[in-house]
């Protein structure tokens, strides 16, 4: 059993060989492989609810501390089933791309790596694969843009921003190897088993400042956060939406995830000292990232400034440091990859009838496609967190855990889910309401076909599952919550209880 976290993350790297030499049947056998790591990801997350233990650590390099450990705890058990589920949906919604096995062999790639993200226990091992998903990322993004120019210009910005934050955390991670050497004493040897790290202490020290700042800044440039952003509404606009929603729903993810597992669990001291300016960063992107949205002409990057938004939300979470605020954080993950997943499919679908992302373009695209309507409003009010959808409950549980913390921050980022429900219907009442263009009714002659439909009606299945039974999701990860609080040395406010007519 011990085996089978890496099996899980070995499983879709073995496929991306396979289907890039498949040849004509590639794109079948990518889609297969798909499925398949989806049906183990499923059986290892049955043994994780069951106790079943699925750790397994190997000495790899003993003289840095470094081995190969995998380890499974819930948030690291979320991120890893939204991963496998999403990706084969993802294929399926690219099956008529151009060069569709070597697509899927990259997609491939990038659930393998991330998953090795997701699943380790050592600080090597995940800065190897948190930097070698740029790779496949890179020849998504400017391999199958409309606009080649365009779209490797977009590419390279990503990989420019994404080695840039990886060069700065490979300073973090020297700097934990000293500290943990330091921490050992005279004699001992240095650790980057993450579990052993956090039970050392690394922080107090000025170095431990700057490792601490080393992790975040490569973290909120991933995530991404203002003013590290300006990569992601290009990089989403020359992807395929099959390869925005990866990025967006899994590969950002990384970031957050981080600052998480490091930020949080190695430095809780710096953590706090960090905390007053990390929550101004954040609602400076909840508000920047929805404005942003509210300005766009082109759908694919108004979906982007509204990851941006969201991720202010989660990293808001994060940084509230209570156990409700990182629960419902770790679940905002999930359910942010879930819900602008299906939105960049969908608005794909859009695109790809009409032959143009321009907002301007459309009209009255309900009187000819009203199940794709449908299924996008759908989709994006469950981004504006709707009652009754998933988001709705990672944000409240985010706004609750925040508010005994940080009453004044989490009022003003309340307030900024008014224009998350802005965005959403405006651009909605400009692409499917009002008269039909001639040039939009000769474009979209049909609704979503089968193929189309069965791509996404399983990610809109999920947003409303876990909208009216969360308690799943929940049981995965808030242990794992209460754990992260626990080992950053922070304590949960106590209820204030207020009795009428006692002062």
């Amino acid at each position: 059993m011990t085996w089978l976290t890496t099996i899980l993350a070995l499983l879709p790297l073995a496929g991306a060989l396979v289907t890039a030499l498949a040849k004509e049947a590639a794109r079948t056998v990518g889609l297969l492989v798909s499925f398949a790591t989806l049906a183990l990801g499923v059986v290892v997350g049955i043994l994780f609810w069951q106790g079943t233990a699925l750790d397994l650590s190997y000495d790899w390099l003993p003289q840095l501390g470094a081995g190969f450990t995998m380890t499974l705890d819930g948030m690291g058990a979320a991120m890893a089933l939204l991963t496998v589920f999403l990706v084969p949906f993802v294929l399926l919604s690219e099956w008529a791309t151009e060069r569709g096995g070597s697509y899927a062999a990259l997609t491939l790639l990038v659930e393998s790596f991330s998953l090795f993200v997701f699943l380790t226990g050592d600080v090597l091992v995940f800065y190897i694969f948190f930097e070698a998903t740029l790779i496949p990322m890179y020849f998504l993004i400017g391999g199958w843009g409309s606009d080649q120019v365009a779209a490797r210009a977009a590419a390279l910005k990503f990989l420019l921003f994404g080695l840039a934050g990886g060069l700065i955390m490979l300073f973090g991670v020297v700097g934990v190897a000293a500290l943990s050497a330091g921490a050992a004493g005279a004699g001992g040897s240095p650790t980057l088993n993450i579990a052993e790290l956090a039970g050392l202490d690394l922080g107090g020290s000025t170095l431990a400042k700057v490792t601490f700042v080393a992790f975040f800044v490569a973290f909120a440039l991933k995530a991404p956060m203002v003013p590290g952003h300006t990569w992601l509404p290009a990089a989403a606009a020359q992807s395929t939406p099959g390869g925005a929603a990866l990025m967006v729903g899994v590969l950002d993810k990384l970031g957050t995830f981080g600052m998480v597992r490091f930020c949080l669990q190695l430095f809780p001291g710096e953590t706090d000292w960090a905390t007053p300016v990390v929550v101004v960063l954040a609602l400076i992107s909840i508000f920047y990232g929805a404005l942003a949205a509210l300005g766009q002409k082109n759908l694919m990057r108004l979906v982007a400034f509204t990851s941006i938004s969201h991720f202010g939300f989660m990293v808001l979470g994060i940084f509230a440091l209570t156990t409700p605020a990182v629960t419902g954080s770790i679940f905002y993950m999930v359910n942010h990859g879930l819900s602008t997943g299906a939105l960049f499919l969908l608005v794909g679908y859009l695109i790809r009838r009409r032959g143009s992302a321009e907002i301007a373009s459309f009209g009255g695209v309900v009187k000819l496609a009203p199940v794709l309507a449908g299924f996008t409003l759908l989709a994006g009010l469950a981004g504006a967190a709707l009652p009754g959808t998933s988001s709705f409950v990672s944000e409240f549980l985010v706004m609750a855990g925040t508010w005994p913390r940080f009453h004044v921050v989490a009022a003003i980022a309340a307030a900024g889910t008014i224009f998350a429900a802005l965005y959403i219907l405006w651009m909605y009442q400009r692409v499917f309401t009002g008269p039909v263009p001639d040039d939009v009714g000769e474009a979209i002659t049909g609704d979503l076909t089968l193929r189309e439909r069965v791509a996404v009606i399983p990610l809109l299945i999920a947003i409303l599952g876990l909208g009216f039974f969360p308690q799943p999701a929940l049981h995965i990860i808030e242990p794992a919550s209460e754990a992260i609080v626990a080992t950053a040395d922070a304590v949960d406010p106590a209820p204030v209880i207020i009795v009428e007519g006692v002062n």
